[in-house]
């Protein structure tokens, strides 16, 4: 398994704010083949029931690991909070909805798997395919897998793990934003 390097470029208490730099880079990127995944902890009965309205099928498990009740077991997932959220594979349309059901007790992470970042000759800068190219908005949280809760949104663009930097440093530029040298590993 590889890993991407996840850098955090933007950090926002407001949420229109992060989902602008998302857009933005999401203008950047090549969406030919791109879709989201969402990964939550859901804490919240509104959350619950906002994420439900947008994916009826949701892919949840309660957040306790000695708590059996999941989607798969039928249970109603507002009797089981906090839940966690593992819902892979889906249309772009599907992101914004999803962040704008959850409420501020719930963290999220919402991942746009791209099919890759452009040429920037400018810059110096090679295209990177999709193996290496994503994009998480971490709403509620600092972090990819909400560890770190706080008020804040965080953007993270992903790159090759211990490359790229200066496409994250450009991209950051581009919203205005500038690399903290704050990364994650995230697997792929």
């Amino acid at each position: 398994m590889s890993n991407s390097t996840a850098a955090a470029v933007f950090t926002t208490p407001d949420l229109e704010e992060a989902l602008g730099v998302v857009r933005t880079f999401l203008g950047i990127a090549d969406l030919t083949f791109a879709e989201v995944d969402f990964e939550a902890t859901i804490r919240s009965r509104e959350g619950v029931a906002g994420v439900l309205k947008v994916l009826p099928e949701l892919d949840w498990r309660a957040a306790e690991a000695s708590e059996p009740r999941s989607a798969k077991t039928g249970d109603d997932p507002a009797q089981c909070l906090p839940v966690s959220v593992h819902d892979w594979s889906h249309p772009l349309d599907l992101a914004e909805p999803f962040i704008r059901a959850l409420r501020v007790e719930d963290a999220a992470a919402v991942r746009w798997d791209l099919s890759g970042w452009p040429e920037v000759p400018e810059a110096g800068l090679e295209e990177i395919s999709q193996k290496y190219a994503y994009l998480t908005l971490s709403v509620n949280s600092r972090d990819l897998y909400q560890y770190e809760c706080s008020p804040g949104h965080t953007v993270h663009v992903h790159v090759r793990a211990g490359r790229d930097l200066d496409r994250v440093r450009w991209l950051a530029a581009q919203v205005g934003g500038h690399f903290t040298g704050r990364t994650e590993l995230a697997p792929l």
